[in-house]
């Protein structure tokens, strides 16, 4: 009998608790300077000052957060939240070796009991678009700002404006059938392709003056970090391990050549489609 799948919060949990939130963990410094250019644009946007209380919502392993804590400076705070525990964890480190103010809470961000009206500016970068439920969690979130206080989040468009991102899988799909596929909609990376749906679930959140304005931002990484990337993230990362050992060198290789189109002498290099996300309660 095919066992009943998980309901989508439960998906989630058990994916970020385990080879997804520790291949993020593992190569977290990869991932850091990858994504910089997104965290940049979202700090800069968000406009944190000092004495402002900020919420970082599916905040990894913290890279966020301690930009946040610092703009924030120490009359402020930051709290960064995520449902994985293992992520929850290296940001925790990541802010007692930096002597930040950070804190964190391993929480679903859909459900926990914020203070209510207490935070001043809430973060998301690529954190949104895996919830169960995104109106309830656009809901909770908006309980948890302060009047007057904003969200600015960083969400992926459409696949088929992210090539970079699916080609491991496209290039492996014909080898390995049982590939997880995509869900439209998700939870999942391009859960908030579609704007005008993001826009009704904020707004059906309680946020105002909302806006989804497309930025797509030049990313790389090192050359040498491409058979890393390939072989830990996404979905064909999480279904690796279970291919047979003797098949598994051809399938990488074939795997990695789909990459051809993106390296740039010794870096890998492409553009993120996003959307920069606001909106303001009231």
């Amino acid at each position: 009998m095919t066992p009943s799948p998980l309901p989508a919060a439960d998906e989630q949990a058990a994916l970020w608790n385990g080879p997804g939130g520790q291949a993020w963990v593992d190569v977290q410094p990869m991932l850091d300077e990858l994504f910089a250019p997104v965290a940049e644009l979202m700090i800069e946007t968000a406009a944190i000052a000092s004495g402002d209380h900020v919420l970082d919502v599916g905040c990894g392993t913290g890279a966020t957060s301690l930009l946040a804590a610092d703009a924030a400076g120490p009359m402020g705070s930051c709290l960064g939240i995520d449902i994985s525990g293992p992520m929850v964890d290296r940001a925790r480190q990541r802010a007692a070796a930096a002597a930040s103010t950070a804190r964190f809470a391993c929480a679903d961000a859909q459900t926990h009991a914020f203070g209510p009206g207490a935070r001043t500016r809430l973060l998301s970068r690529f954190g949104l678009m895996f919830f169960a439920d995104p109106a309830a969690a656009f809901r909770n979130l908006h309980r948890a700002a302060a009047a007057g206080g904003t969200l600015t989040a960083i969400v992926w468009r459409s696949a088929t404006e992210n090539p970079f991102m699916t080609a491991a899988e496209r290039a492996a799909s014909a080898a390995l059938p049982g590939l997880p596929l995509r869900r439209p909609d998700g939870p999942g990376q391009f859960a908030f392709a579609d704007a005008g749906r993001v826009g009704r679930l904020m707004h059906e959140g309680g946020w105002t003056d909302v806006a989804l304005e497309p930025v797509d931002l030049p990313l790389q990484m090192p050359l040498t970090a491409l058979p890393v990337y390939v072989e830990r993230l996404g979905p064909l990362g999480r279904i690796l391990p279970s291919v047979a050992g003797e098949t598994r060198p051809a399938l990488l290789a074939a795997v990695q050549s789909a990459f051809t189109p993106f390296i740039r002498q010794e870096r890998v290099c492409f553009d993120a489609a996003c959307w920069l996300l606001r909106g303001r309660k009231a």
